[in-house]
Protein backbone atom coordinates (compact mmCIF):
# COMPACT_ATOMS: atom_id res chain seq x y z
CA UNK A 1 0.00 0.00 0.00
CA UNK A 2 1.48 3.58 -0.86
CA UNK A 3 1.36 6.23 1.06
CA UNK A 4 2.75 9.47 1.31
CA UNK A 5 5.09 11.25 4.07
CA UNK A 6 2.44 13.16 5.68
CA UNK A 7 1.75 10.13 7.67
CA UNK A 8 3.91 10.86 9.54
CA UNK A 9 5.10 14.66 8.94
CA UNK A 10 8.67 15.39 8.84
CA UNK A 11 10.17 18.25 10.55
CA UNK A 12 14.12 17.17 10.42
CA UNK A 13 15.70 16.95 7.72
CA UNK A 14 19.54 17.22 6.77
CA UNK A 15 20.86 15.07 9.78
CA UNK A 16 23.37 12.73 10.61
CA UNK A 17 23.31 9.11 10.20
CA UNK A 18 24.95 7.00 12.53
CA UNK A 19 24.83 3.80 10.46
CA UNK A 20 26.18 4.90 7.19
CA UNK A 21 28.20 7.95 8.65
CA UNK A 22 26.52 10.28 5.94
CA UNK A 23 26.02 14.25 7.64
CA UNK A 24 23.19 14.80 5.98
CA UNK A 25 21.20 12.16 4.68
CA UNK A 26 18.77 11.26 7.59
CA UNK A 27 15.31 12.71 8.17
CA UNK A 28 13.52 12.52 11.39
CA UNK A 29 9.70 12.64 11.50
CA UNK A 30 7.50 13.65 14.05
CA UNK A 31 7.00 10.75 16.10
CA UNK A 32 10.71 10.24 16.44
CA UNK A 33 10.95 7.53 13.84
CA UNK A 34 13.86 8.42 10.48
CA UNK A 35 14.97 7.32 7.83
CA UNK A 36 18.59 7.49 5.85
CA UNK A 37 18.53 8.08 1.79
CA UNK A 38 21.95 7.32 2.43
CA UNK A 39 22.46 3.70 3.25
CA UNK A 40 18.27 3.28 3.29
CA UNK A 41 18.26 2.25 6.65
CA UNK A 42 14.45 3.09 8.45
CA UNK A 43 14.85 3.94 12.31
CA UNK A 44 12.32 4.42 15.03
CA UNK A 45 12.54 5.92 18.62
CA UNK A 46 10.13 7.12 20.82
CA UNK A 47 10.34 10.67 20.80
CA UNK A 48 10.96 13.54 18.45
CA UNK A 49 13.83 13.94 20.67
CA UNK A 50 15.71 10.83 20.31
CA UNK A 51 18.50 10.71 18.08
CA UNK A 52 19.96 7.05 20.20
CA UNK A 53 17.67 5.42 17.57
CA UNK A 54 18.59 1.63 16.41
CA UNK A 55 17.73 0.01 12.80
CA UNK A 56 15.04 -1.79 12.23
CA UNK A 57 13.82 -3.64 9.32
CA UNK A 58 10.96 -4.69 7.48
CA UNK A 59 9.16 -6.14 4.54
CA UNK A 60 8.15 -4.45 1.52
CA UNK A 61 4.58 -4.54 -0.19
CA UNK A 62 4.82 -6.90 -3.00
CA UNK A 63 2.27 -5.45 -5.12
CA UNK A 64 2.81 -1.75 -6.32
CA UNK A 65 0.06 0.12 -7.91
CA UNK A 66 1.05 4.19 -8.90
CA UNK A 67 -1.77 6.86 -7.93
CA UNK A 68 -3.66 8.49 -10.53
CA UNK A 69 -1.73 11.61 -11.88
CA UNK A 70 -3.67 14.25 -9.70
CA UNK A 71 -3.10 12.42 -6.93
CA UNK A 72 0.75 12.29 -7.40
CA UNK A 73 0.77 16.27 -8.31
CA UNK A 74 0.17 16.60 -4.32
CA UNK A 75 3.13 14.02 -3.36
CA UNK A 76 6.38 15.42 -1.47
CA UNK A 77 9.85 15.27 -2.43
CA UNK A 78 13.32 14.78 -1.01
CA UNK A 79 16.82 14.76 -1.85
CA UNK A 80 18.03 11.51 -3.83
CA UNK A 81 21.44 11.90 -1.54
CA UNK A 82 22.23 8.11 -2.41
CA UNK A 83 22.59 9.82 -6.27
CA UNK A 84 24.16 13.17 -4.38
CA UNK A 85 20.70 15.13 -6.14
CA UNK A 86 20.06 17.85 -3.79
CA UNK A 87 16.44 19.19 -3.09
CA UNK A 88 16.86 22.17 -5.06
CA UNK A 89 17.92 20.22 -8.38
CA UNK A 90 14.47 17.72 -7.07
CA UNK A 91 12.32 20.49 -6.81
CA UNK A 92 13.57 21.95 -10.44
CA UNK A 93 11.97 18.77 -12.11
CA UNK A 94 9.26 18.42 -9.78
CA UNK A 95 9.53 14.97 -9.34
CA UNK A 96 7.83 13.07 -6.14
CA UNK A 97 7.94 10.41 -4.52
CA UNK A 98 6.08 8.04 -2.22
CA UNK A 99 6.38 5.98 0.53
CA UNK A 100 5.35 1.86 1.31
CA UNK A 101 3.31 1.03 4.40
CA UNK A 102 6.75 0.71 6.76
CA UNK A 103 7.22 4.19 5.91
CA UNK A 104 10.31 3.34 3.40
CA UNK A 105 10.79 5.42 -0.25
CA UNK A 106 9.11 3.16 -2.27
CA UNK A 107 8.84 4.85 -5.32
CA UNK A 108 10.18 8.18 -7.89
CA UNK A 109 7.54 10.50 -10.08
CA UNK A 110 9.23 11.72 -13.21
CA UNK A 111 6.77 14.40 -14.47
CA UNK A 112 6.00 14.51 -18.20
CA UNK A 113 4.43 17.30 -20.08
CA UNK A 114 2.32 17.84 -23.04
CA UNK A 115 2.09 21.95 -24.16
CA UNK A 116 3.65 22.19 -20.55
CA UNK A 117 0.67 20.71 -18.44
CA UNK A 118 1.85 17.57 -16.20
CA UNK A 119 -0.26 14.49 -18.48
CA UNK A 120 1.85 11.52 -16.84
CA UNK A 121 4.12 10.19 -14.47
CA UNK A 122 6.76 7.42 -15.41
CA UNK A 123 7.09 5.68 -12.40
CA UNK A 124 10.41 3.88 -10.81
CA UNK A 125 9.03 1.29 -8.22
CA UNK A 126 12.49 1.30 -6.06
CA UNK A 127 15.40 0.24 -7.01
CA UNK A 128 14.48 -0.15 -11.01
CA UNK A 129 10.84 -0.81 -11.87
CA UNK A 130 9.62 1.06 -14.01
CA UNK A 131 5.37 1.80 -14.92
CA UNK A 132 3.13 4.88 -16.02
CA UNK A 133 0.88 6.58 -14.96
CA UNK A 134 -1.53 8.88 -17.09
CA UNK A 135 -1.35 9.45 -20.57
CA UNK A 136 2.19 8.68 -21.96
CA UNK A 137 1.72 9.17 -25.51
CA UNK A 138 3.84 11.65 -27.52
CA UNK A 139 4.93 13.63 -24.56
CA UNK A 140 7.71 15.96 -24.48
CA UNK A 141 10.51 15.20 -23.10
CA UNK A 142 12.08 15.09 -19.79
CA UNK A 143 12.31 18.47 -18.50
CA UNK A 144 11.23 20.12 -21.30
CA UNK A 145 8.95 22.66 -19.68
CA UNK A 146 12.18 23.91 -17.53
CA UNK A 147 13.72 25.21 -20.42
CA UNK A 148 12.91 28.16 -20.88
CA UNK A 149 16.33 29.99 -23.29
CA UNK A 150 19.96 29.45 -23.72
CA UNK A 151 22.25 28.85 -26.77
CA UNK A 152 22.84 24.30 -25.46
CA UNK A 153 20.74 21.97 -24.83
CA UNK A 154 22.06 18.96 -22.87
CA UNK A 155 20.34 15.28 -23.84
CA UNK A 156 20.64 12.48 -21.34
CA UNK A 157 18.79 9.08 -21.85
CA UNK A 158 17.46 8.67 -18.61
CA UNK A 159 15.88 11.28 -15.79
CA UNK A 160 18.74 10.65 -13.03
CA UNK A 161 20.84 11.12 -15.52
CA UNK A 162 19.45 14.72 -16.57
CA UNK A 163 19.34 15.50 -12.88
CA UNK A 164 22.74 14.72 -12.11
CA UNK A 165 23.59 16.99 -15.14
CA UNK A 166 21.27 19.82 -13.70
CA UNK A 167 23.10 19.26 -10.67
CA UNK A 168 26.32 19.69 -11.77
CA UNK A 169 25.12 22.83 -13.31
CA UNK A 170 24.02 24.44 -9.87
CA UNK A 171 27.10 23.20 -8.33
CA UNK A 172 29.42 24.92 -11.05
CA UNK A 173 27.45 27.86 -12.10
CA UNK A 174 24.86 28.65 -9.47
CA UNK A 175 22.10 28.10 -12.00
CA UNK A 176 20.40 24.84 -13.90
CA UNK A 177 20.97 25.03 -17.82
CA UNK A 178 18.59 23.59 -20.35
CA UNK A 179 18.89 19.68 -20.14
CA UNK A 180 16.58 16.84 -21.01
CA UNK A 181 16.29 13.20 -20.95
CA UNK A 182 14.66 10.83 -23.36
CA UNK A 183 10.82 9.45 -22.09
CA UNK A 184 11.83 5.51 -22.66
CA UNK A 185 16.44 5.59 -22.91
CA UNK A 186 18.08 4.76 -25.90
CA UNK A 187 14.86 2.98 -27.00
CA UNK A 188 13.08 6.11 -27.71
CA UNK A 189 15.14 8.11 -30.39
CA UNK A 190 11.81 9.02 -32.18
CA UNK A 191 10.41 10.53 -29.35
CA UNK A 192 13.43 13.96 -30.72
CA UNK A 193 11.06 13.46 -33.70
CA UNK A 194 7.69 14.25 -31.71
CA UNK A 195 9.60 17.14 -30.31
CA UNK A 196 12.42 18.51 -33.08
CA UNK A 197 11.05 21.89 -33.49
CA UNK A 198 11.59 22.37 -29.89
CA UNK A 199 14.79 20.48 -30.01
CA UNK A 200 16.37 22.83 -33.01
CA UNK A 201 15.63 25.83 -31.67
CA UNK A 202 19.25 25.52 -29.46
CA UNK A 203 22.31 26.36 -31.43
CA UNK A 204 24.55 23.47 -29.97
CA UNK A 205 23.04 19.72 -29.09
CA UNK A 206 25.09 17.79 -26.15
CA UNK A 207 24.32 14.10 -26.67
CA UNK A 208 25.10 12.99 -23.58
CA UNK A 209 24.11 8.95 -23.52
CA UNK A 210 25.17 6.04 -21.97
CA UNK A 211 28.43 4.89 -22.68
CA UNK A 212 27.11 1.57 -24.11
CA UNK A 213 26.56 -0.54 -27.24
CA UNK A 214 22.95 0.43 -26.82
CA UNK A 215 23.49 4.42 -25.90
CA UNK A 216 26.43 4.54 -28.09
CA UNK A 217 24.18 2.89 -31.50
CA UNK A 218 21.16 5.64 -30.95
CA UNK A 219 23.59 8.65 -31.30
CA UNK A 220 23.71 8.58 -35.11
CA UNK A 221 19.75 8.58 -35.36
CA UNK A 222 19.45 11.31 -32.79
CA UNK A 223 22.22 13.07 -35.13
CA UNK A 224 19.66 12.84 -38.26
CA UNK A 225 16.93 13.83 -36.64
CA UNK A 226 18.59 16.90 -34.33
CA UNK A 227 20.76 17.86 -37.42
CA UNK A 228 24.50 16.90 -37.62
CA UNK A 229 25.69 20.51 -37.87
CA UNK A 230 24.49 21.10 -34.35
CA UNK A 231 25.55 17.79 -32.74
CA UNK A 232 28.24 17.25 -30.10
CA UNK A 233 28.91 13.92 -28.34
CA UNK A 234 29.73 13.85 -24.54
CA UNK A 235 32.26 11.29 -23.44
CA UNK A 236 32.18 10.15 -19.85
CA UNK A 237 34.22 7.73 -17.94
CA UNK A 238 31.67 5.95 -16.38
CA UNK A 239 28.39 4.50 -17.72
CA UNK A 240 26.22 7.41 -17.66
CA UNK A 241 26.03 10.90 -15.90
CA UNK A 242 24.85 9.67 -12.58
CA UNK A 243 28.05 7.55 -12.32
CA UNK A 244 30.01 9.86 -13.41
CA UNK A 245 28.46 12.74 -10.23
CA UNK A 246 28.65 10.24 -8.10
CA UNK A 247 32.30 8.50 -8.65
CA UNK A 248 34.15 11.35 -10.05
CA UNK A 249 31.75 14.95 -8.73
CA UNK A 250 30.89 17.38 -10.68
CA UNK A 251 33.50 18.85 -12.85
CA UNK A 252 34.06 15.52 -15.00
CA UNK A 253 30.61 16.29 -15.87
CA UNK A 254 31.08 19.73 -16.75
CA UNK A 255 33.85 19.49 -18.21
CA UNK A 256 32.01 16.22 -20.50
CA UNK A 257 29.82 19.09 -21.96
CA UNK A 258 32.84 21.60 -22.32
CA UNK A 259 35.11 18.99 -24.35
CA UNK A 260 32.51 17.46 -26.46
CA UNK A 261 33.50 16.78 -29.91
CA UNK A 262 31.21 17.78 -33.44
CA UNK A 263 29.59 14.73 -34.22
CA UNK A 264 30.32 13.70 -37.90
CA UNK A 265 29.35 10.22 -39.83
CA UNK A 266 32.20 10.74 -42.44
CA UNK A 267 35.25 8.23 -41.90
CA UNK A 268 38.39 6.98 -43.57
CA UNK A 269 37.44 3.91 -45.40
CA UNK A 270 39.48 0.79 -46.08
CA UNK A 271 39.79 -2.85 -47.28
CA UNK A 272 37.20 -5.05 -45.88
CA UNK A 273 34.63 -1.56 -45.78
CA UNK A 274 35.17 -0.63 -48.82
CA UNK A 275 34.39 -4.12 -49.66
CA UNK A 276 31.06 -4.08 -47.42
CA UNK A 277 30.24 -0.81 -49.01
CA UNK A 278 30.71 -2.17 -52.75
CA UNK A 279 28.78 -5.09 -52.30
CA UNK A 280 25.66 -2.70 -50.16
CA UNK A 281 25.73 -1.12 -53.57
CA UNK A 282 25.27 -4.03 -55.57
CA UNK A 283 22.24 -5.16 -53.68
CA UNK A 284 20.68 -1.34 -53.53
CA UNK A 285 16.87 -2.56 -55.26
CA UNK A 286 15.54 -0.80 -58.19
CA UNK A 287 11.42 -0.08 -57.71
CA UNK A 288 10.57 -0.14 -62.08
CA UNK A 289 8.41 2.62 -62.93
CA UNK A 290 5.16 2.26 -63.64
CA UNK A 291 4.34 0.45 -66.95
CA UNK A 292 2.56 3.58 -68.60
CA UNK A 293 6.31 5.14 -68.28
CA UNK A 294 8.02 1.75 -69.38
CA UNK A 295 10.45 3.44 -71.78
CA UNK A 296 11.98 4.66 -68.92
CA UNK A 297 13.17 1.26 -67.26
CA UNK A 298 14.93 0.24 -70.42
CA UNK A 299 17.16 3.47 -69.86
CA UNK A 300 17.21 4.19 -65.95
CA UNK A 301 16.61 0.68 -64.60
CA UNK A 302 13.88 2.06 -62.55
CA UNK A 303 14.32 4.24 -59.32
CA UNK A 304 16.92 4.18 -56.05
CA UNK A 305 17.30 5.08 -52.64
CA UNK A 306 20.02 7.40 -51.79
CA UNK A 307 19.49 9.07 -55.63
CA UNK A 308 17.77 12.20 -57.06
CA UNK A 309 15.77 12.22 -60.02
CA UNK A 310 15.06 15.34 -62.03
CA UNK A 311 12.11 15.98 -64.00
CA UNK A 312 11.89 18.65 -66.51
CA UNK A 313 9.60 19.90 -69.49
CA UNK A 314 7.51 22.74 -70.33
CA UNK A 315 5.06 24.27 -69.05
CA UNK A 316 1.59 21.92 -68.94
CA UNK A 317 3.74 19.23 -70.37
CA UNK A 318 2.02 16.50 -67.71
CA UNK A 319 4.67 16.59 -65.08
CA UNK A 320 2.26 16.64 -62.40
CA UNK A 321 0.68 13.84 -63.93
CA UNK A 322 3.61 11.72 -64.28
CA UNK A 323 4.41 11.83 -60.93
CA UNK A 324 1.11 11.09 -59.75
CA UNK A 325 1.55 8.12 -61.51
CA UNK A 326 5.10 7.25 -59.80
CA UNK A 327 3.20 7.82 -56.58
CA UNK A 328 0.28 5.56 -57.11
CA UNK A 329 2.48 2.70 -58.61
CA UNK A 330 4.57 3.13 -55.34
CA UNK A 331 1.69 2.84 -53.17
CA UNK A 332 0.36 -0.33 -54.81
CA UNK A 333 4.11 -2.14 -55.33
CA UNK A 334 5.72 -1.08 -52.09
CA UNK A 335 4.94 -0.90 -48.45
CA UNK A 336 6.85 2.39 -47.97
CA UNK A 337 5.77 5.61 -47.22
CA UNK A 338 5.71 8.53 -50.04
CA UNK A 339 5.89 12.28 -49.43
CA UNK A 340 4.35 15.06 -51.51
CA UNK A 341 5.63 18.63 -51.77
CA UNK A 342 3.42 20.36 -54.08
CA UNK A 343 4.12 23.84 -53.96
CA UNK A 344 1.73 24.63 -56.93
CA UNK A 345 -1.22 22.68 -55.76
CA UNK A 346 -3.62 22.91 -52.38
CA UNK A 347 -3.79 19.86 -50.46
CA UNK A 348 -7.28 19.45 -51.66
CA UNK A 349 -6.49 20.14 -55.00
CA UNK A 350 -4.24 17.37 -54.81
CA UNK A 351 -6.62 15.14 -53.24
CA UNK A 352 -9.10 16.07 -56.08
CA UNK A 353 -6.94 14.65 -58.66
CA UNK A 354 -5.70 11.83 -56.57
CA UNK A 355 -9.45 10.71 -56.55
CA UNK A 356 -10.24 10.91 -60.01
CA UNK A 357 -6.60 8.81 -61.19
CA UNK A 358 -7.65 5.90 -58.57
CA UNK A 359 -11.70 5.82 -59.39
CA UNK A 360 -10.39 6.70 -63.49
CA UNK A 361 -12.96 9.09 -64.63
CA UNK A 362 -13.41 12.26 -63.94
CA UNK A 363 -15.33 13.35 -60.58
CA UNK A 364 -17.23 15.94 -62.68
CA UNK A 365 -18.28 13.66 -65.59
CA UNK A 366 -21.39 11.86 -66.35
CA UNK A 367 -22.22 9.42 -64.64
CA UNK A 368 -22.14 11.33 -61.58
CA UNK A 369 -20.15 10.10 -58.60
CA UNK A 370 -20.94 9.28 -55.81
CA UNK A 371 -20.24 10.08 -52.11
CA UNK A 372 -19.89 6.32 -51.05
CA UNK A 373 -17.67 5.83 -54.47
CA UNK A 374 -15.24 9.24 -53.56
CA UNK A 375 -14.63 8.42 -50.03
CA UNK A 376 -13.62 4.78 -51.03
CA UNK A 377 -11.18 5.40 -53.62
CA UNK A 378 -10.35 8.49 -51.02
CA UNK A 379 -9.34 5.52 -48.94
CA UNK A 380 -7.76 3.42 -51.10
CA UNK A 381 -4.86 6.74 -51.75
CA UNK A 382 -5.20 8.06 -48.54
CA UNK A 383 -6.61 5.56 -45.78
CA UNK A 384 -3.55 3.97 -44.86
CA UNK A 385 -1.46 7.08 -43.89
CA UNK A 386 1.55 6.17 -46.19
CA UNK A 387 0.71 9.14 -48.28
CA UNK A 388 2.44 11.92 -46.58
CA UNK A 389 1.19 15.78 -47.93
CA UNK A 390 2.95 18.90 -46.93
CA UNK A 391 0.09 21.92 -46.16
CA UNK A 392 2.25 24.61 -47.78
CA UNK A 393 -0.78 27.13 -47.28
CA UNK A 394 0.35 29.11 -50.68
CA UNK A 395 4.03 29.92 -48.77
CA UNK A 396 7.27 28.33 -48.23
CA UNK A 397 9.10 31.97 -47.35
CA UNK A 398 9.80 30.91 -43.97
CA UNK A 399 12.60 29.26 -45.46
CA UNK A 400 11.93 26.00 -43.61
CA UNK A 401 10.74 24.03 -46.49
CA UNK A 402 14.37 21.59 -46.57
CA UNK A 403 13.48 21.39 -42.48
CA UNK A 404 9.87 20.26 -43.63
CA UNK A 405 11.46 17.58 -46.42
CA UNK A 406 13.93 16.24 -43.83
CA UNK A 407 10.97 15.62 -41.37
CA UNK A 408 9.16 13.81 -44.42
CA UNK A 409 12.23 11.69 -44.15
CA UNK A 410 12.91 10.87 -40.64
CA UNK A 411 8.75 9.96 -39.97
CA UNK A 412 9.48 7.18 -42.75
CA UNK A 413 9.10 8.46 -46.02
CA UNK A 414 11.09 6.79 -48.71
CA UNK A 415 10.00 8.19 -52.17
CA UNK A 416 9.70 11.99 -51.96
CA UNK A 417 8.60 14.55 -54.16
CA UNK A 418 9.04 18.04 -55.05
CA UNK A 419 6.91 19.92 -56.95
CA UNK A 420 8.99 21.97 -57.92
CA UNK A 421 12.36 23.45 -57.09
CA UNK A 422 11.74 27.18 -58.78
CA UNK A 423 9.37 27.73 -56.22
CA UNK A 424 11.05 26.34 -53.59
CA UNK A 425 14.43 28.41 -54.55
CA UNK A 426 12.36 31.82 -55.37
CA UNK A 427 10.77 32.10 -51.86
CA UNK A 428 12.11 29.43 -49.15
CA UNK A 429 16.29 30.87 -49.50
CA UNK A 430 15.90 34.24 -47.77
CA UNK A 431 19.22 35.85 -47.53
CA UNK A 432 19.61 34.09 -51.44
CA UNK A 433 19.35 34.79 -54.82
CA UNK A 434 20.05 33.33 -57.91
CA UNK A 435 22.01 30.56 -58.56
CA UNK A 436 23.46 30.88 -54.80
CA UNK A 437 20.01 29.79 -53.85
CA UNK A 438 19.80 27.18 -56.09
CA UNK A 439 23.03 25.65 -54.95
CA UNK A 440 22.49 25.88 -51.24
CA UNK A 441 18.99 24.01 -51.68
CA UNK A 442 20.83 21.00 -54.00
CA UNK A 443 23.32 20.90 -51.49
CA UNK A 444 20.46 20.41 -48.79
CA UNK A 445 18.80 17.91 -50.94
CA UNK A 446 21.38 15.39 -51.87
CA UNK A 447 21.94 15.55 -47.65
CA UNK A 448 18.67 15.20 -46.88
CA UNK A 449 18.75 11.66 -49.50
CA UNK A 450 22.37 10.68 -48.94
CA UNK A 451 21.94 10.72 -44.61
CA UNK A 452 18.55 8.81 -44.74
CA UNK A 453 18.42 6.80 -47.66
CA UNK A 454 15.39 8.01 -49.59
CA UNK A 455 14.63 8.59 -53.17
CA UNK A 456 13.63 12.34 -54.26
CA UNK A 457 12.09 12.71 -57.60
CA UNK A 458 12.49 16.68 -58.17
CA UNK A 459 10.77 18.48 -60.91
CA UNK A 460 12.17 21.49 -62.71
CA UNK A 461 11.35 24.32 -65.51
CA UNK A 462 12.55 24.95 -68.55
CA UNK A 463 14.41 28.40 -69.65
CA UNK A 464 12.79 29.60 -72.23
CA UNK A 465 13.17 28.10 -76.04
CA UNK A 466 15.19 29.92 -78.48
CA UNK A 467 14.08 30.25 -81.67
CA UNK A 468 12.47 27.01 -83.69
CA UNK A 469 9.57 25.06 -81.81
CA UNK A 470 8.51 25.67 -78.28
CA UNK A 471 8.95 23.07 -75.78
CA UNK A 472 4.92 23.68 -75.32
CA UNK A 473 4.72 22.55 -79.25
CA UNK A 474 6.70 19.37 -78.58
CA UNK A 475 10.02 20.38 -78.83
CA UNK A 476 12.39 17.89 -76.40
CA UNK A 477 14.75 19.82 -73.86
CA UNK A 478 18.46 18.82 -73.83
CA UNK A 479 20.12 19.07 -70.19
CA UNK A 480 21.36 22.78 -71.40
CA UNK A 481 17.66 23.80 -71.15
CA UNK A 482 17.28 23.30 -67.99
CA UNK A 483 16.27 26.58 -65.89
CA UNK A 484 18.54 27.67 -62.92
CA UNK A 485 22.04 26.82 -61.62
CA UNK A 486 24.33 24.18 -63.24
CA UNK A 487 24.36 21.95 -59.95
CA UNK A 488 20.48 20.87 -60.86
CA UNK A 489 22.24 18.91 -63.75
CA UNK A 490 25.22 18.09 -61.48
CA UNK A 491 23.78 16.85 -58.12
CA UNK A 492 21.18 14.84 -59.93
CA UNK A 493 21.54 11.10 -60.57
CA UNK A 494 18.78 11.07 -63.44
CA UNK A 495 17.58 13.55 -65.39
CA UNK A 496 14.18 12.91 -67.63
CA UNK A 497 12.67 15.51 -69.97
CA UNK A 498 9.49 15.46 -71.78
CA UNK A 499 7.10 17.01 -73.85
CA UNK A 500 3.70 17.69 -75.35
CA UNK A 501 2.74 19.70 -78.34
CA UNK A 502 -0.13 21.31 -76.65
CA UNK A 503 -1.54 22.71 -79.91
CA UNK A 504 -1.37 19.87 -82.34
CA UNK A 505 -4.55 19.21 -84.27
CA UNK A 506 -4.81 15.85 -84.21
CA UNK A 507 -5.84 14.77 -80.52
CA UNK A 508 -3.84 11.72 -80.08
CA UNK A 509 -0.92 13.99 -80.73
CA UNK A 510 -2.25 16.78 -78.28
CA UNK A 511 -2.17 14.26 -75.55
CA UNK A 512 0.84 12.24 -76.53
CA UNK A 513 3.82 12.95 -73.57
CA UNK A 514 7.27 12.25 -75.11
CA UNK A 515 10.02 11.09 -72.92
CA UNK A 516 14.08 11.92 -73.20
CA UNK A 517 16.77 10.47 -70.94
CA UNK A 518 18.91 13.45 -70.65
CA UNK A 519 21.30 11.95 -67.84
CA UNK A 520 21.64 8.69 -66.33
CA UNK A 521 24.45 7.86 -63.65
CA UNK A 522 23.53 4.35 -62.57
CA UNK A 523 23.10 2.79 -66.11
CA UNK A 524 24.89 5.92 -68.19
CA UNK A 525 22.16 5.12 -70.86
CA UNK A 526 20.25 8.16 -72.69
CA UNK A 527 18.65 9.01 -75.74
CA UNK A 528 15.08 8.37 -76.43
CA UNK A 529 12.47 6.66 -73.85
CA UNK A 530 9.64 6.20 -75.67
CA UNK A 531 5.84 7.80 -74.39
CA UNK A 532 2.90 8.37 -72.94
CA UNK A 533 -0.51 8.95 -73.65
CA UNK A 534 -3.30 10.53 -71.75
CA UNK A 535 -7.00 9.78 -71.55
CA UNK A 536 -8.92 12.38 -70.92
CA UNK A 537 -12.00 9.44 -69.76
CA UNK A 538 -10.14 7.48 -67.11
CA UNK A 539 -7.45 10.64 -66.42
CA UNK A 540 -4.48 8.26 -66.46
CA UNK A 541 -1.23 7.33 -68.75
CA UNK A 542 -1.15 4.73 -71.18
CA UNK A 543 2.39 3.83 -72.27
CA UNK A 544 2.22 4.80 -75.92
CA UNK A 545 4.64 4.11 -78.97
CA UNK A 546 8.35 3.09 -78.22
CA UNK A 547 9.34 5.37 -81.01
CA UNK A 548 8.40 8.68 -82.16
CA UNK A 549 6.02 8.02 -85.43
CA UNK A 550 4.23 10.86 -84.68
CA UNK A 551 6.03 14.24 -86.42
CA UNK A 552 6.19 16.88 -83.67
Amino acid sequence: MTKQFEASPIVKTRQACESCGSSDARSIREDGSSYCYSCSTNFKATTMEDNNVQPTTTTRATRFTPASVDVIRSYRSFPISTRQISQEVVDHFEVKMSVDSEGRPEAHYYPFTSNNETVAYKVRKLPKEFTIAGQFKDVELFGQKQCISGKTLVITEGELDAMAVAQSFMQKYGKIFSVVSLPNGAQSIKALLTNREFVRKFETVVLMFDQDEAGQSAIAEAARIVGIERVKVAKLVEKDPCDELVKHGYMNIIQAIWGAQQWSPAGILTGDVIWERYQARKSIESIPYPSCLGGLNEKLDGIRHGEITLFTSGTGSGKSTVIKEIILHLLETTNDKVGLISLEESVGDTAEKFIQMQLRRPLHGEPEVTAEEEKEAFDKVFGDGRLVLLDHQGSVSDASLTDKIEYMALMGCKYLILDHITIAVSEGNAGLTGNEAVDKLMSDLLKIVKQNEVWLGLISHLRKAMGGKSFEEGQLPSIDDIKGSGSIKQISFDIVGFARNLIAEEEYERNTIKLRVLKSRFTGKTGEAGSAVYDHATTRLSQGETGFNIEM
